[in-house]
């Protein structure tokens, strides 16, 4: 039986290839499909956010190789980021 941490690699992978490819590169987020998948996947993020161009500057800080698309090991470098800042935020809750 995998464990809970192998079935959060698991998801992210399935995540990850459920959104690339409906246009383009199966092996890639296109800017759409990037948006698609942080509308339905990270919603309560995504309305935190007030800016209206939050995609396009993610889309830009995360495509490393500067080809217009997210690869797989782009968009782990995003729910890092977001991991990090949740387990800020949990330490924040666990001081008070």
């Amino acid at each position: 039986m995998p464990s809970d941490l192998e079935k959060a690699i698991e998801s992210l992978i399935i995540v990850f290839y459920r959104y690339s490819g409906k246009e383009g590169n199966s092996n890639t987020l296109s800017r759409r499909e990037l948006k698609q998948l942080m509308e339905v996947e990270l919603a309560s993020f995504l309305k935190s956010q007030k800016d209206p161009a939050t995609v396009d500057k993610i889309l830009k800080d995360l495509d490393a190789n500067g080809d217009g698309e997210v690869n797989f090991e782009e968009f782990v470098s995003l729910v890092v980021g977001l991991s990090i800042a949740c387990e800020q935020m949990y330490q924040l809750r666990m001081k008070k």
